[in-house]
Protein backbone atom coordinates (compact mmCIF):
# COMPACT_ATOMS: atom_id res chain seq x y z
CA UNK A 1 0.00 0.00 0.00
CA UNK A 2 2.80 2.36 0.86
CA UNK A 3 4.37 1.82 -2.55
CA UNK A 4 1.12 2.28 -4.49
CA UNK A 5 1.90 4.59 -7.42
CA UNK A 6 0.04 7.89 -7.53
CA UNK A 7 0.20 10.83 -9.89
CA UNK A 8 2.10 14.04 -9.27
CA UNK A 9 -1.21 15.92 -9.39
CA UNK A 10 -2.54 13.82 -6.51
CA UNK A 11 0.62 14.46 -4.48
CA UNK A 12 0.28 18.21 -5.08
CA UNK A 13 -3.36 17.94 -4.04
CA UNK A 14 -2.36 16.17 -0.81
CA UNK A 15 0.29 18.80 -0.09
CA UNK A 16 -2.11 21.69 -0.75
CA UNK A 17 -4.92 20.31 1.40
CA UNK A 18 -2.56 19.40 4.26
CA UNK A 19 -1.07 22.90 4.22
CA UNK A 20 -4.41 24.69 4.07
CA UNK A 21 -5.92 22.56 6.84
CA UNK A 22 -2.95 23.11 9.18
CA UNK A 23 -2.75 26.86 8.57
CA UNK A 24 -6.50 27.48 8.58
CA UNK A 25 -7.06 25.46 11.75
CA UNK A 26 -4.40 27.38 13.66
CA UNK A 27 -5.61 30.80 12.54
CA UNK A 28 -9.31 29.99 13.00
CA UNK A 29 -8.71 28.56 16.47
CA UNK A 30 -6.70 31.63 17.42
CA UNK A 31 -9.56 33.83 16.16
CA UNK A 32 -12.22 32.00 18.20
CA UNK A 33 -10.13 32.21 21.39
CA UNK A 34 -9.18 35.90 21.20
CA UNK A 35 -11.95 37.81 19.44
CA UNK A 36 -14.07 38.18 22.59
CA UNK A 37 -14.05 36.79 26.13
CA UNK A 38 -17.73 37.49 26.86
CA UNK A 39 -19.29 34.37 25.31
CA UNK A 40 -16.17 32.20 25.05
CA UNK A 41 -16.98 28.56 24.40
CA UNK A 42 -15.60 25.72 26.50
CA UNK A 43 -12.51 24.24 24.86
CA UNK A 44 -13.07 20.91 26.64
CA UNK A 45 -16.42 20.41 24.91
CA UNK A 46 -14.87 21.24 21.53
CA UNK A 47 -12.21 18.56 22.07
CA UNK A 48 -14.91 16.04 23.03
CA UNK A 49 -17.02 16.78 19.95
CA UNK A 50 -13.92 16.44 17.79
CA UNK A 51 -13.40 12.91 19.12
CA UNK A 52 -17.04 12.03 18.35
CA UNK A 53 -16.75 13.26 14.75
CA UNK A 54 -13.47 11.36 14.28
CA UNK A 55 -15.21 8.20 15.52
CA UNK A 56 -18.07 8.67 13.06
CA UNK A 57 -15.67 9.29 10.16
CA UNK A 58 -13.58 6.23 11.11
CA UNK A 59 -16.72 4.08 11.20
CA UNK A 60 -17.56 5.29 7.73
CA UNK A 61 -14.06 4.45 6.44
CA UNK A 62 -14.21 1.00 8.08
CA UNK A 63 -17.60 0.39 6.47
CA UNK A 64 -16.09 1.22 3.09
CA UNK A 65 -13.10 -1.03 3.81
CA UNK A 66 -15.16 -4.05 4.92
CA UNK A 67 -17.64 -3.65 2.07
CA UNK A 68 -20.79 -4.94 3.79
CA UNK A 69 -22.83 -4.21 6.97
CA UNK A 70 -22.35 -7.77 8.26
CA UNK A 71 -18.56 -7.59 7.98
CA UNK A 72 -18.61 -4.16 9.61
CA UNK A 73 -20.67 -5.56 12.49
CA UNK A 74 -18.38 -8.57 12.92
CA UNK A 75 -15.28 -6.37 12.88
CA UNK A 76 -16.67 -4.03 15.54
CA UNK A 77 -17.81 -6.91 17.75
CA UNK A 78 -14.44 -8.67 17.45
CA UNK A 79 -12.15 -5.69 17.92
CA UNK A 80 -14.24 -3.55 20.29
CA UNK A 81 -16.66 -5.55 22.44
CA UNK A 82 -14.50 -8.68 22.60
CA UNK A 83 -11.14 -6.93 22.98
CA UNK A 84 -11.07 -5.03 26.30
CA UNK A 85 -7.27 -5.32 26.48
CA UNK A 86 -6.89 -3.58 23.11
CA UNK A 87 -9.23 -0.81 24.21
CA UNK A 88 -7.16 -0.37 27.36
CA UNK A 89 -3.97 -0.29 25.28
CA UNK A 90 -5.38 2.44 23.03
CA UNK A 91 -6.62 4.45 26.02
CA UNK A 92 -3.02 5.55 26.62
CA UNK A 93 -2.71 7.69 23.47
CA UNK A 94 -6.33 8.78 23.98
CA UNK A 95 -5.45 10.40 27.30
CA UNK A 96 -2.27 11.93 25.89
CA UNK A 97 -3.99 13.30 22.77
CA UNK A 98 -6.79 14.76 24.92
CA UNK A 99 -4.20 16.66 26.97
CA UNK A 100 -2.43 17.77 23.78
CA UNK A 101 -5.62 19.13 22.19
CA UNK A 102 -6.58 21.07 25.31
CA UNK A 103 -3.07 22.50 25.52
CA UNK A 104 -3.42 23.71 21.92
CA UNK A 105 -6.49 25.73 22.90
CA UNK A 106 -4.64 27.16 25.90
CA UNK A 107 -1.56 28.00 23.85
CA UNK A 108 -3.51 29.75 21.10
CA UNK A 109 -5.33 31.78 23.74
CA UNK A 110 -1.98 33.26 24.78
CA UNK A 111 0.24 33.15 21.67
CA UNK A 112 -0.24 34.36 18.12
CA UNK A 113 -0.95 31.76 15.45
CA UNK A 114 2.41 32.33 13.71
CA UNK A 115 4.39 32.01 16.95
CA UNK A 116 2.42 28.88 17.80
CA UNK A 117 3.03 27.30 14.40
CA UNK A 118 6.80 27.82 14.59
CA UNK A 119 7.19 26.77 18.22
CA UNK A 120 4.99 23.72 17.76
CA UNK A 121 7.57 22.32 15.34
CA UNK A 122 9.51 21.28 18.45
CA UNK A 123 7.41 18.14 18.11
CA UNK A 124 9.98 17.00 15.52
CA UNK A 125 12.91 16.56 17.96
CA UNK A 126 10.53 15.19 20.59
CA UNK A 127 9.19 12.63 18.12
CA UNK A 128 12.75 11.82 17.01
CA UNK A 129 13.80 11.14 20.60
CA UNK A 130 10.74 8.97 21.26
CA UNK A 131 11.39 7.08 18.02
CA UNK A 132 14.98 6.32 19.03
CA UNK A 133 13.97 5.23 22.55
CA UNK A 134 10.72 3.37 21.82
CA UNK A 135 11.25 1.94 18.32
CA UNK A 136 15.05 1.45 18.43
CA UNK A 137 15.61 3.45 15.26
CA UNK A 138 18.59 5.58 14.39
CA UNK A 139 18.84 9.09 12.95
CA UNK A 140 21.43 10.36 10.52
CA UNK A 141 23.87 13.13 11.38
CA UNK A 142 21.96 15.47 9.07
CA UNK A 143 18.73 14.77 10.94
CA UNK A 144 20.33 15.45 14.32
CA UNK A 145 21.83 18.64 12.90
CA UNK A 146 18.39 19.73 11.67
CA UNK A 147 16.95 19.00 15.12
CA UNK A 148 19.42 21.38 16.79
CA UNK A 149 18.83 23.94 14.03
CA UNK A 150 15.10 23.75 14.68
CA UNK A 151 15.60 24.28 18.41
CA UNK A 152 17.74 27.33 17.62
CA UNK A 153 15.04 28.72 15.33
CA UNK A 154 12.34 28.27 17.97
CA UNK A 155 14.60 29.96 20.53
CA UNK A 156 14.89 32.99 18.26
CA UNK A 157 11.12 33.11 17.78
CA UNK A 158 10.52 33.03 21.52
CA UNK A 159 13.45 35.35 22.36
CA UNK A 160 11.39 38.42 21.55
CA UNK A 161 7.92 37.16 20.58
CA UNK A 162 6.05 39.02 17.86
CA UNK A 163 3.11 41.01 19.18
CA UNK A 164 -0.46 41.12 17.92
CA UNK A 165 -2.19 44.50 18.19
CA UNK A 166 -5.84 43.53 17.53
CA UNK A 167 -6.37 41.01 20.33
CA UNK A 168 -9.19 41.81 22.76
CA UNK A 169 -8.17 39.63 25.72
CA UNK A 170 -5.20 39.55 28.06
CA UNK A 171 -2.46 37.12 27.14
CA UNK A 172 0.24 35.30 29.07
CA UNK A 173 3.07 34.36 26.64
CA UNK A 174 4.87 32.25 29.26
CA UNK A 175 1.71 30.24 29.92
CA UNK A 176 1.27 29.83 26.19
CA UNK A 177 4.82 28.56 25.75
CA UNK A 178 4.42 26.09 28.63
CA UNK A 179 1.20 24.84 27.05
CA UNK A 180 3.04 24.27 23.76
CA UNK A 181 5.81 22.45 25.63
CA UNK A 182 3.27 20.03 27.11
CA UNK A 183 1.54 19.64 23.73
CA UNK A 184 4.88 18.88 22.05
CA UNK A 185 5.73 16.17 24.58
CA UNK A 186 2.27 14.66 24.21
CA UNK A 187 2.47 14.74 20.41
CA UNK A 188 5.86 13.02 20.31
CA UNK A 189 4.99 10.25 22.75
CA UNK A 190 1.44 9.56 21.53
CA UNK A 191 2.46 9.52 17.86
CA UNK A 192 5.28 7.02 18.37
CA UNK A 193 3.19 4.90 20.79
CA UNK A 194 0.33 4.71 18.26
CA UNK A 195 2.79 3.81 15.47
CA UNK A 196 4.20 1.02 17.62
CA UNK A 197 0.72 -0.36 18.30
CA UNK A 198 -0.17 -0.20 14.59
CA UNK A 199 2.97 -2.04 13.48
CA UNK A 200 2.76 -4.70 16.18
CA UNK A 201 -0.27 -6.32 14.51
CA UNK A 202 -2.16 -6.51 11.22
CA UNK A 203 -5.26 -4.81 12.61
CA UNK A 204 -6.80 -2.20 10.31
CA UNK A 205 -5.86 1.45 10.82
CA UNK A 206 -9.55 2.38 11.04
CA UNK A 207 -10.19 -0.28 13.69
CA UNK A 208 -7.32 1.13 15.74
CA UNK A 209 -8.74 4.63 15.26
CA UNK A 210 -12.16 3.48 16.48
CA UNK A 211 -10.61 1.86 19.55
CA UNK A 212 -8.67 5.03 20.31
CA UNK A 213 -11.55 7.44 19.70
CA UNK A 214 -13.93 5.43 21.89
CA UNK A 215 -11.47 5.78 24.74
CA UNK A 216 -10.94 9.41 23.76
CA UNK A 217 -14.63 10.23 24.09
CA UNK A 218 -14.70 8.80 27.62
CA UNK A 219 -11.51 10.65 28.58
CA UNK A 220 -12.66 13.99 27.16
CA UNK A 221 -16.08 13.69 28.84
CA UNK A 222 -14.28 13.23 32.16
CA UNK A 223 -12.23 16.31 31.31
CA UNK A 224 -15.40 18.31 30.64
CA UNK A 225 -16.84 17.25 34.00
CA UNK A 226 -13.69 17.99 36.00
CA UNK A 227 -12.76 21.28 34.30
CA UNK A 228 -16.02 22.94 33.27
CA UNK A 229 -18.69 20.72 34.80
CA UNK A 230 -20.60 23.38 36.75
CA UNK A 231 -20.40 25.95 33.94
CA UNK A 232 -21.56 23.41 31.36
CA UNK A 233 -24.57 22.48 33.52
CA UNK A 234 -25.37 26.17 33.96
CA UNK A 235 -24.85 27.46 30.40
CA UNK A 236 -25.13 24.32 28.29
CA UNK A 237 -22.73 22.01 26.47
CA UNK A 238 -22.74 24.11 23.30
CA UNK A 239 -22.53 27.50 24.98
CA UNK A 240 -20.66 30.07 22.88
CA UNK A 241 -20.65 27.95 19.73
CA UNK A 242 -20.64 29.97 16.52
CA UNK A 243 -20.15 28.96 12.89
CA UNK A 244 -16.44 29.71 13.36
CA UNK A 245 -16.22 27.35 16.34
CA UNK A 246 -18.00 24.62 14.37
CA UNK A 247 -15.52 25.22 11.54
CA UNK A 248 -12.60 24.76 13.96
CA UNK A 249 -14.07 21.47 15.23
CA UNK A 250 -14.56 20.30 11.64
CA UNK A 251 -10.96 21.13 10.70
CA UNK A 252 -9.62 19.35 13.78
CA UNK A 253 -11.63 16.24 12.95
CA UNK A 254 -10.81 16.03 9.25
CA UNK A 255 -7.20 17.13 9.71
CA UNK A 256 -6.44 14.29 12.10
CA UNK A 257 -7.72 11.65 9.68
CA UNK A 258 -6.28 13.30 6.59
CA UNK A 259 -2.77 13.05 8.02
CA UNK A 260 -2.90 9.28 7.53
CA UNK A 261 -3.72 9.79 3.83
CA UNK A 262 -0.72 12.10 3.41
CA UNK A 263 1.60 9.64 5.17
CA UNK A 264 0.25 6.80 3.02
CA UNK A 265 0.67 8.41 -0.39
CA UNK A 266 3.48 10.94 0.05
CA UNK A 267 6.77 11.20 1.97
CA UNK A 268 8.50 13.15 4.72
CA UNK A 269 9.82 15.77 2.32
CA UNK A 270 6.31 16.76 1.28
CA UNK A 271 5.20 16.78 4.91
CA UNK A 272 8.12 19.07 5.67
CA UNK A 273 7.20 21.45 2.87
CA UNK A 274 3.62 21.38 4.12
CA UNK A 275 4.66 22.37 7.64
CA UNK A 276 6.90 25.13 6.34
CA UNK A 277 4.20 26.47 4.03
CA UNK A 278 1.70 26.39 6.89
CA UNK A 279 4.07 28.57 8.95
CA UNK A 280 4.27 31.10 6.12
CA UNK A 281 0.48 31.16 5.60
CA UNK A 282 -0.16 31.48 9.33
CA UNK A 283 2.26 34.40 9.52
CA UNK A 284 0.62 36.21 6.60
CA UNK A 285 -2.85 35.62 8.06
CA UNK A 286 -1.71 36.84 11.49
CA UNK A 287 -0.37 40.06 9.99
CA UNK A 288 -3.66 40.70 8.18
CA UNK A 289 -6.15 39.55 10.83
CA UNK A 290 -4.40 40.26 14.13
CA UNK A 291 -1.97 43.06 13.23
CA UNK A 292 1.06 40.90 14.00
CA UNK A 293 4.32 42.87 14.09
CA UNK A 294 7.13 40.82 12.58
CA UNK A 295 10.54 41.23 14.24
CA UNK A 296 13.97 40.36 12.85
CA UNK A 297 14.44 37.58 15.39
CA UNK A 298 11.04 36.09 14.53
CA UNK A 299 11.76 36.14 10.79
CA UNK A 300 15.22 34.61 11.31
CA UNK A 301 13.88 31.93 13.61
CA UNK A 302 11.02 31.04 11.26
CA UNK A 303 13.49 30.71 8.38
CA UNK A 304 15.71 28.37 10.42
CA UNK A 305 12.70 26.25 11.33
CA UNK A 306 11.61 25.93 7.68
CA UNK A 307 15.13 24.94 6.57
CA UNK A 308 15.49 22.43 9.40
CA UNK A 309 12.16 20.79 8.49
CA UNK A 310 13.36 20.34 4.92
CA UNK A 311 16.73 18.90 6.02
CA UNK A 312 15.08 16.52 8.49
CA UNK A 313 12.84 15.14 5.75
CA UNK A 314 15.69 14.32 3.36
CA UNK A 315 16.06 10.55 2.91
CA UNK A 316 18.99 8.90 4.65
CA UNK A 317 21.68 7.46 2.39
CA UNK A 318 21.95 3.72 2.75
CA UNK A 319 25.70 3.39 3.21
CA UNK A 320 25.43 -0.33 3.79
CA UNK A 321 24.85 -0.88 0.08
CA UNK A 322 28.10 0.76 -0.95
CA UNK A 323 30.47 -1.85 0.50
CA UNK A 324 28.33 -4.63 -1.00
CA UNK A 325 28.61 -3.09 -4.43
CA UNK A 326 32.37 -2.76 -4.02
CA UNK A 327 32.52 -6.36 -2.86
CA UNK A 328 30.53 -7.49 -5.90
CA UNK A 329 32.95 -5.62 -8.19
CA UNK A 330 35.94 -7.25 -6.51
CA UNK A 331 34.42 -10.71 -6.78
CA UNK A 332 33.64 -10.16 -10.47
CA UNK A 333 37.21 -9.02 -11.12
CA UNK A 334 38.55 -12.13 -9.41
CA UNK A 335 36.33 -14.35 -11.54
CA UNK A 336 37.50 -12.58 -14.68
CA UNK A 337 41.17 -13.00 -13.75
CA UNK A 338 40.61 -16.66 -12.99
Amino acid sequence: MANEPVSVVFKIYCLSVMTLVAATYTVALRYTRTISSADLYFSTTAVCITEVIKLILSLGMLAKETGSPSRLKNSIVEHVFQSPKELLKLSVPSVVYAVQNNMAFLALSNLDAAVYQVTYQLKIPCTALCTVLMLNRSLSRLQWFSVFMLCGGVTLVQWKPAEATKVQIEQNPFLGFMAIAVAVLCSGFAGVYFEKVLKSSDTSLWVRNIQMYLSGIVVTLIGVYLTDGEKVLEKGFFFGYTPWVCFVVFLASVGGLYTSVVVKYTDNIMKGFSAAAAIVLSTVASVVLFGLQITVTFASGAMLVCVSIYLYGLPKQDTLKLPRQDADKESRQKLITV
